[in-house]
């Protein structure tokens, strides 16, 4: 019988692996009944399930046990989102990917951020040996916020994310997560110009998934938009029950990234 780590990576050969992240054990049942040929955790979505904003706040003990859970409820591959390994420091990073493998993810997301891309690198690097030691063919997905977070001009994107995901490759990253491009000519370059699975975030603008598959693209992930919407319907559904004592569902609308963070900000209870 295949195990899962390789079943994780077999999904990013052929087609167009969709991924619609969550936050709990309930929600990821919820999308391998539907069909879903993997889990993925929303580093936001869990982040804000558990009372913090994202952005390396969530305690790693409530992450693990996040993972934990959610293992324990499915058969199906499970990757988790860990932002930036919660740290800098390298020891901490290390001990954090062992215990998400020992929780059961056979897949990871880590991400550079506004960091100088070759932190990102060491930290790959360190994942591949801990996995190795593990004996998991860990998937490490390798993001960039080159796009998310304009980290260079516009017209000099898609060499840098290129320039990333050749380090990133070298020091053992399976998949590119180019977070934020939309740009058809741009998700075109991406996949010409690298071997890596590409994977883009699900925002509005991007081509459909028939058109991402024929342009190269191998992942859509939801990040942490169905989450957002979840919040802004629970705010509408409260709202409607507080106020009249019955659930009023026809004007519900997503709450944005912003509004659900800023919820959970330590300074604004808002």
């Amino acid at each position: 019988m295949d195990t899962l780590d390789n079943q994780f990576h077999q999904l990013h050969q052929d087609g167009l692996l969709i991924l619609t992240n969550v936050a709990d054990a309930a929600g990821a049942r919820i999308v391998e009944q539907l069909g879903s040929k993997a889990v993925a955790t929303s580093s936001a979505a869990v982040a804000w399930a558990h009372g913090y904003p994202d952005g390396n706040a969530l305690p790693l003990e409530r992450l693990i046990s996040t993972v934990e859970s959610i293992a324990r409820v499915i058969s199906v591959p499970l990757t988790v989102d860990i932002e930036a390994g919660y740290s800098d420091d390298l020891t901490r990073v290390a001990d954090l990917i062992d215990a998400v493998i020992a929780a059961g993810a056979v897949g990871i997301n880590i991400e550079d951020g506004a960091s100088p891309p070759e932190l990102l690198v060491r930290k790959i690097e360190i994942a591949r040996q801990i996995a190795s030691r593990r004996n998991v063919k860990l998937f490490i997905n390798a993001r960039t916020d080159v796009y998310l977070k304009s980290l260079v001009p516009a017209e000099d994107r898609v060499a840098e994310t290129l320039r990333r995901a050749a380090l990133y490759q070298a020091a053992g990253a399976d998949g590119l997560f180019a977070a934020g491009v939309r740009a058809e000519y741009e998700i075109a370059a991406l996949c010409q110009g690298t071997t890596l699975p590409v994977n883009v975030l699900g925002l509005p603008g991007l081509p459909s998934p028939e058109e991402l598959k024929a342009l190269g693209v191998r992942r859509l992930s939801a990040g942490s938009r169905i989450a957002e919407f979840l919040y802004g319907a629970m705010s509408a559904l409260a709202k409607s029950f507080l106020e009249t004592g019955t659930l009023d569902s026809r004007d519900l609308k997503a709450f944005t990234y912003g509004e659900v963070n800023a919820l959970l900000a330590p300074s604004g209870k808002a």
